[in-house]
């Protein structure tokens, strides 16, 4: 009995542990674009060819010298990756690298919904 209370009285004076984490939040929303960024579609075919809106890009110096160009933009242009169903991965590794080599963020692989079964 006496352990029991002593227990009891333990547990009672011990503080309540407070785990909180100070975090900046931002106090507003801020306001949605004026108009929707530019929008660069690059598919990648089964053969390993690239084309660039429609005009062939080659894999190499011609590919980086348009990432380049999208991410020297203020306003950064969506680069939509098209990979064909039977791309090779390296090949559309290659131009996710090409993009990260040169700084352009805003990509996405798009079209994935046609593969779905």
């Amino acid at each position: 009995d006496v352990m029991l209370v002593l227990l009891i009285m333990l547990i009672i004076t011990i503080p309540i542990q407070m785990h909180s984490v100070k975090m900046n939040l931002p106090v507003d929303n801020p306001p949605p674009p004026s108009a929707p960024p530019p929008v660069v579609q690059v598919n990648v075919n089964a053969d390993g060819s690239l084309t660039w809106n429609g005009a062939p890009v080659k894999v190499g110096a011609d590919l980086e010298r348009h990432m380049a160009g999208v991410a020297a933009q203020p306003q950064q242009a969506e680069i939509h990756l098209l990979p064909d169903r039977l791309a090779a991965y390296r090949d559309v590794a290659a131009v996710l690298a090409a993009a990260q080599r040169e700084g352009a963020t805003k990509i996405g692989l798009v079209g994935n919904e046609r593969y779905v079964q």
